[in-house]
């Protein structure tokens, strides 16, 4: 008698298999993983944005290098529960939580003076934070709230940390973008999209904003021994999707979004350029480049203008009172 197997059996090897493919093709879209094992003992890095995501992912990785590492996030609560769980499974000690809300530029101005207070180098700062598709609302400061964040609230932290990265050189910072910038153009006349609030736009602008910015500074940071760069992590799957249409809806969410999920790359795999930006060091000298699984890709027309990466500049300066004291 020919023995069979029972067909819940069979129902669950197939579940499990599919899973298996579904799990390898996800590993294997994740596209290119930094090699690199860089000892960074001694290393000072800040992480916007460090207890979830990409943020938390990169937090990970660098702690497992020996760095110290400065987790500047607006929530502490679960910033300190990250960071417990980084220190336990990495036994490194140095991993701190600091108060750093970038939709408040008073809160930026504070994490910079207490990280002053406490440390006098900073060898990396990964300005990886972000807002997208949100409903239109604003900043502390009334700026639209994608701008305000993604960018503004970056190029304010940037710049107060400056004269600390220049003392440290070689330094690095590394700028989270997005291939969204290519759709993107700078509304100069309505740049805080008080007129036209359309969530994608917004998006896309302060994404496009950032490599502005990014290839601004670096032209501004020649001699220094300290580069910046810009990174496409990819499209991965964080908290700051939430505001999109297929994690709000309820079908699609139910639906559609598992036969997603292999194509959406893990938190881990969008770490890899950032890593990659920030430790390399084949990229020792390289300054105002875009970076997409850890290689160097081409930007936007509209992020090579010179004239608009000066008028962004004096904006931001004006709108973040940089020059206030």
């Amino acid at each position: 008698m020919r023995w069979k197997l029972p067909k819940t059996a069979i129902y669950a090897s197939m579940v499990a298999t599919t899973g298996g493919v579904a799990y390898l093709t996800k590993d294997y879209l994740g596209g290119t993983k930094y090699e690199g094992k860089e000892d960074l003992t001694d290393k000072i890095v800040i992480v916007t944005g460090a207890n979830s995501g990409i943020g938390e992912a990169t937090t990970l990785e660098l702690a497992k290098r020996n760095a110290r590492i400065i987790m500047a996030c607006r929530d502490m609560e679960k910033c300190e529960m990250v960071r417990r769980n980084i220190v336990l499974d990495t036994k490194n000690k140095y991993v701190y939580c600091r108060k750093c809300d970038l939709a408040s530029q008073e809160s930026v101005r504070k994490f910079v003076t207490q990280f002053k207070k406490e440390f006098d180098n900073l060898h990396i700062l990964i300005n990886n934070a972000g807002v997208m598709r949100c409903p239109k609302s604003y900043t502390e400061e009334g700026i639209e709230m994608q701008l305000g964040v993604n960018h503004m609230g970056h190029f304010l932290l940037t710049n107060l940390l400056l004269d600390v990265l220049k003392a440290s050189a070689p330094a690095r910072i590394v700028n989270l973008s997005s291939a969204a910038h290519r759709r993107s153009k700078i509304n100069m006349k309505d740049l805080n999209s008080e007129n036209d609030y359309d969530a994608g736009r917004a998006y896309a602008q302060s994404k496009l904003a950032i490599i502005i910015f990014t290839r601004e500074l670096a032209s501004r940071l020649k001699g220094t021994n300290v580069t910046v760069n810009a990174v496409h992590p990819g499209i991965v799957d964080t908290n700051i999707t939430r505001h999109m249409s297929v994690y709000t809806n309820f079908f699609t969410r139910i639906f559609l979004k598992p036969f997603a999920w292999p194509f959406i790359k893990a938190p881990r795999h969008g770490a890899q350029t950032v890593l990659y930006a920030a430790l390399d060091p084949s990229l020792a000298n390289v300054s105002g480049c875009y970076f997409q699984n850890c290689e160097t890709k081409e930007v936007s027309e509209e992020a090579k203008s010179d004239d608009m990466a000066k008028w962004l500049w004096k904006v931001s300066e004006k709108w973040t009172k940089l020059n206030v004291a």
